[in-house]
């Protein structure tokens, strides 16, 4: 008998999301026995609603944009739900006769996707999740879909304001990255260097406790010696005692939108340092960017997509899939399945071995480790001086 399968994308979309999304349709078009590809519009509340699109049969050309499509192509959601939602939810996925249910997501999401696959029971349906997020913050994984094309995002932006502010090195210029606690996305800068001296010329992250006086010193060093000078910081920053350094202007459960960091450092040096600043937050422009995305990370996205459906067809459930990566001189990845209760809200940080030991920048071997995530060569400047 012919059954069905779900897939559902949660939380923030990514440049690289509906990449997974074809993953998952081209290789359920693979098996007989798959009846429908239901999307559920709109995220969790998209299966509440039974809001439900058939992609298995979509023309091939147009199933192809969904790898050059930004945000989520199905919607998405940051849809509270409660424990009637989840009995809720297995009661429809039972009616609709579907045996496969993917959820996409990061740690909230994968924590959404255990609860659903514990909702389900021994019903027979096989619930995998598919990992995706910008903050690179899901525990166990390699690195998450997402991450690469943010990483990308940031390091060429950065790139470019460096050389706006070494062609008229007048002021400190203060750029905030998003991740959360996370500062994968903000160390990610440093792969805008070229050479020894390049900026980002300091880069804060929220895996350090945030010191006010050690960051004006690092600041009026640098000033003094070129004039202009480039930092990235997270938004994420927290003082010795674990706060924000700017607290968060809304706050809901996981949703949190942060205080402004990089106008509250650039006041800061204007007011102390009597040095002229300016702050800059490409928030979510980054966050979707198909002008900056990742080939490597869109076809990870891809992989992760397919081994996701590969996976519940031949049995697995309440797992999410990951990256292993594989020693040896070139970039390589495996995937492998995590079981999904050990990344269900578990949040990873940056290691110590990839912060310097001032906690103002990041180290080589972060670098070496970010640098293949990126794909191509980021984008060469041309210096006549």
């Amino acid at each position: 008998m012919a059954s069905n399968v779900l897939v559902v994308h949660g939380g923030a979309p990514t440049a690289v999301i509906n990449s997974s999304l074809y993953g998952v349709i081209a290789e359920a078009k693979k098996y007989n026995n798959i009846d429908k590809v239901y999307a559920a519009l709109g995220g969790s509340k998209g299966i509440l609603d039974e809001n439900f699109i058939d992609l298995k049969n979509i023309d091939e050309n147009r199933l192809e944009l969904l790898l050059q499509t930004p945000a989520s192509a199905i919607g998405t959601s940051r849809y509270e739900l409660g424990p009637s939602d989840y009995e809720k939810m297995a009661e429809i996925i039972k009616r609709n006769n579907i045996k496969y249910v993917l959820f996409n997501g990061g740690n909230g999401s994968m924590d959404t996707c255990g609860k659903i696959y514990q909702a389900l029971g021994d019903s027979g349906i096989n619930v995998v999740g598919i990992p995706k997020t910008i903050d690179n913050d899901i525990s166990i994984t390699d690195h998450a879909p997402g991450f690469g094309s943010a990483a990308r995002y940031i390091a060429e932006t950065v790139n470019e304001v460096a050389q706006d502010v070494k062609a008229l090195p007048i002021h400190v210029c203060v750029i905030e990255a998003l991740g959360r606690n996370a500062g994968w996305i903000t160390a990610a800068s440093a792969l805008a260097r070229k050479k020894e001296g390049d900026a980002p010329h300091l880069i804060y992250l929220p895996e350090r406790p945030f010191d006010e006086e050690e960051f004006l010193e690092d600041v009026k060093r640098l000033y003094d010696k070129l004039g202009g000078v480039v930092v990235v910081v997270s938004e994420g920053l927290k003082n010795k005692e674990g706060k924000p350094i700017v607290p968060p202007i809304f706050e809901v459960g996981r949703s949190v939108y942060y205080g402004d960091v990089s106008s509250h450092l650039s006041n800061l040096i204007i007011k102390r340092l009597g040095i002229k600043a300016r702050s800059e937050k490409p928030g979510i422009c980054g966050r979707a960017s198909i002008a900056f995305q990742s080939p490597v990370d869109r076809d990870e996205a891809v992989l992760a997509g397919r081994t996701a459906m590969k996976a519940a067809y031949e049995g697995n459930t309440g797992v999410m899939v990951g990256f292993e990566r594989v020693l040896g001189e070139e970039y390589k990845i495996k995937t492998i399945l995590i079981p999904i209760s050990e990344v269900m809200l578990h949040e990873r940080v940056m290691p110590d071995n990839f912060i310097s030991e001032r906690g103002n920048d990041v180290t080589n071997e972060f670098i070496n480790w970010c640098k293949p995530l990126l794909g191509l060569d980021l984008k060469e400047f041309v210096s006549f001086l």
